[in-house]
């Protein structure tokens, strides 16, 4: 399959000068030897400038008879989605398209160093070796010769270990002429995209709401009485509708009484997951955001599964829209080769305009399509230094369904978060809060002051704990 790129070529500066010193040698060489009648130095300046100019042709002709593209790409405009797990196979085809052999070219496919570098992670003062998303078998760079016609190929493989949204690519061609006075490079190919989406955890028996047309969650404001939860009696009064006659304590007391029942909310849920830099600490990356987004896409895969409207809002980020905005910036090595890629850099970029405080939202709906955009939105989520949770809520509130159940998702719940959700709760939102939080004393500290003004908190421990919290949802 034919990847048609737009081109780009760049010049080092060190080469630049280097052609301008050996043209001003060489002007000053022939000058004293017309001068001087010296023809033994006119033949060596005339030697050199036909060298210069030599590989200043050749030079040019490798880099623009020298493409490369990839091969066994996904449709067009699409990116590659997989698994945790899953193994990318990339293939990177160099084909000399000119008449003159190339003598050498070096064809690197570029990697984020974030995706693919192992880092340090300290953790009660012992430091650990944090996994990185991506893992790479076989090499992704190779120098070449090749013949007119001849095309050699850069494979490797991407091991998938951790969902993410990753760039991979452009390929950067460089060449030069033999004796290395010139160096060219070339955006090769396009970069392609890859998906990795998150594991569902299949939790059958989840209900983040009833199946009934009258939902089981209890909210303060009386959205509608539920005939199914009977709290109790009191007298009868003006107004009361006579289906809700108790005629049995009528019939015991001979005074008109009628049954209370408890408000409930419609079915379904909008889940809402902090990705707010302060609230989930470098020290905990990227463990707990990750747990996070499979406890969110788990319960949501339930609802789906049970006919239930779910939703998403999030003051994370799209990382999608970090490459539009950022593009490629590549392994830019200080002091070798790799040090001009300016050019490259430029033509990978991805235009498009984005702003970081803008929340990422799904609306409620139901439905197959509806489930795998809200598993691909997760799978790209990172952290950000937007919006915090507060700040969040307050801009999202008339956006958000008010006949859903709001389940936070959250690491740290300081004060200010604590109002939001507690301001929330006492204007008839339905509120529950799943903490993800590895030790028991900070679940404790965080929960009590929720538990304080009754609303209902789980404790997310670790990818095992999802069952349990999805019941105690459904139980509560």
């Amino acid at each position: 399959m034919k990847d048609p790129t737009p081109l780009a070529e760049s010049n080092s500066p060190e080469d630049m000068s280097g052609v301008f010193t050996v043209v001003a040698v060489c002007a000053g060489i022939l000058i004293l030897g017309m001068i001087a009648g010296a023809g033994l130095w006119m033949m060596a300046a005339v030697t050199v400038a036909l060298v210069v100019g030599a590989g200043a042709f050749v030079s040019a002709q490798w880099s623009v008879n020298v493409v490369a593209q990839r091969e066994d790409l996904p449709s067009e405009g699409r990116d590659l989605e997989v698994l945790i797990g899953s193994r990318v196979p990339v293939c990177v085809a160099v084909t000399n398209n000119g008449r003159l052999p190339v003598a050498w070219v070096l064809a690197e496919d570029l990697l984020p160093r974030a995706a693919g570098g192992e880092s340090m992670q300290h953790d009660d003062s012992v430091a650990r070796v944090r996994m990185p998303p991506l893992s790479v078998d076989g090499a992704r760079l190779a120098v070449m010769t090749l013949w007119p016609g001849q095309t050699k190929h850069l494979r490797y493989v991407v091991h998938c270990r951790r969902r993410g949204y990753f760039q991979i690519g452009p390929t950067v061609l460089e060449t030069g002429d033999p004796v290395g006075m010139f160096r060219r490079y070339r955006l090769g190919t396009r970069p392609m995209f890859v998906t990795v989406l998150p594991r569902i955890e299949l939790i059958s028996t989840y209900e983040i709401g009833s199946r009934r047309p009258i939902g089981e969650i209890r909210i303060r404001a009386n959205v509608m009485p539920d005939p199914t939860r009977l709290r109790g009696i009191r007298q009868w009064q003006t107004g009361d509708p006579m289906r809700s006659v108790h005629w049995a304590a009528t019939a015991r007391t001979g005074t008109l009484h009628t049954k209370i029942y408890e408000p409930s909310s419609v079915i379904g849920a909008t889940i809402i997951v902090d990705m707010h830099v302060s609230t989930n600490p470098d020290h905990n990356e990227p463990i707990r955001t990750d747990l996070s987004v499979v406890a969110a896409v788990s319960i949501a895969a339930a609802l789906h599964d049970a006919g239930e409207p779910f939703g998403l809002a999030t003051n994370g980020r799209d990382a999608a829209d970090r490459v539009r905005t950022e593009g490629f910036l590549g392994d830019h090595r200080i002091g070798d080769h790799f040090e001009v890629r300016d050019a490259a850099g430029k033509a990978a970029v991805m235009l498009a305009k984005n702003d970081r405080l803008r929340p990422v939202m799904i609306d409620v709906d139901r439905g197959p399509l509806h489930l795998k955009e809200m598993t691909r939105t997760l799978a790209r989520l990172e952290r950000t230094d937007g919006l915090t949770l507060p700040d969040f809520l307050i801009e999202t509130e008339s956006r958000l369904s008010s006949e859903t159940t709001l389940l936070v998702i959250l690491q740290q719940a300081p004060e200010e978060t604590v109002a939001a959700l507690v301001n929330l709760s006492r204007r008839g939102w339905a509120i529950a809060v799943v903490i993800n939080a590895l030790n028991i004393d900070d679940y404790t500290r965080l929960a009590a002051p929720l538990l304080a003004e009754n609303i209902h908190v789980s404790h997310l421990l670790d990818q095992d704990s999802i069952r349990d919290v999805c019941r105690e949802q459904m139980m509560r």
